[in-house]
């Protein structure tokens, strides 16, 4: 038996809502597909601001490789 010590999120609570009578798997497969992809572009949107805000570049990338600090 799973127990939560957190409360559900407010994406869960809607997704409980409007799956609550449940799917195919061919249309679970899909919904997993679009959920991973709008958060992966989420995650690249994010990436992306935070490179122009930096002014971070291929460079920088290879010196955190290298492990030496880049100001």
């Amino acid at each position: 038996m799973l127990v939560q010590d957190q409360p559900l999120s407010n994406l869960q609570i809607e997704l409980l809502k409007m799956y609550s009578h449940g799917v195919p798997d061919h249309q679970l497969k899909e919904i997993r597909t679009i959920l991973v992809d709008y958060f992966f572009e989420k995650a690249t949107d994010e990436a992306d601001r935070l490179w122009e805000e930096n002014g971070w570049s291929n460079d920088t990338m290879d010196e955190w490789l290298e492990g030496k600090d880049h100001d």
